[in-house]
């Protein structure tokens, strides 16, 4: 059966500036029953307010991808990469044998509405192979999101198209932003991992019509499913994984 997490059953974790929920463990943060679902390790929703933000920090073995909400995240890494993360630009940083990467919010005052925040999803997988030099890359989707279908957004399987591409085989990353009251039919997955990140929708889970809102996900096994759109739109992000960790 398909497993709903809502919003605010997820771990919480905070520092100056920077707020976070996790659907996974993570961090401080550890249960030995959620660690994981199919491939994918974290899926973190993050605020982060203006002048702040994650500084200097080590990563390896990981493909790490961003999806930005609203706002600009700065990010830097010891290999020369620089990049300015924009709603609709998919970026993928892979780890490889070792990386130091910062990710801020350079705008240098909060507004009291919270305006100046930045608000992103940042998803982990593990690579197929954990050698190899570290990497990174960027790509504007905006103009496919527009259509209001599944965007595929990152990727390792073979044939599989995508704006970026990450090493794991068995994993692809798809993004909607749907229109109100529009629908979108998630691609068959033997695991997947469906996240509102946005807005309000109705998912068709395999115990029946789910409805979901602004940060809840869906842990699917097995099936296509379909998503509509609540009377504000959505915006979500499904992964589909062909295989699970330990099999």
């Amino acid at each position: 059966m398909d497993l709903v997490v809502r919003s605010a059953d997820r771990a919480a974790s905070s520092m100056p500036g920077v707020r976070s929920r996790h659907c996974f463990s993570f961090g401080d943060h550890y249960d030995p029953d959620n660690t994981h679902h199919g491939i994918l390790l974290a899926c973190n929703a993050e605020q982060v307010e203006a002048g702040t933000g994650f500084d200097t920090h080590p990563h390896r073995a990981v493909e790490i991808v961003t999806w930005v909400l609203s706002g600009s995240l700065v990010h830097q890494d010891s290999e020369g990469h620089a990049g300015l993360v924009v709603p609709g630009l998919a970026q993928r940083m892979s780890a490889g044998t070792g990386v130091l990467h910062s990710e801020l919010n350079d705008r240098p005052d909060p507004t009291p509405s919270g305006g100046a925040d930045v608000r992103f999803v940042q998803m982990w997988v593990l690579p197929d192979e954990p050698g190899g030099a570290p990497s990174y890359e960027q790509c504007d989707t905006t103009a496919e999101l527009a259509a209001g279908a599944l965007v595929p957004v990152a990727s390792g399987e073979p044939g599989q198209d995508a704006a970026v591409r990450i090493g794991n085989r068995g994993a692809t990353l798809f993004a909607a932003r749907l229109a109100p009251g529009g629908t979108v039919d998630l691609p068959d997955a033997p695991f997947g991992h469906l996240y509102l990140a946005d807005g309000a929708a109705v998912a068709e889970a395999s115990q029946g019509p789910v409805g979901l809102s602004d940060g809840d996900s869906l842990r699917t096994v097995g099936g296509a499913r379909r998503v509509t759109a609540g009377p504000d739109g959505a915006e979500l992000l499904f992964w589909r994984m062909l295989t699970r960790l330990g099999g």
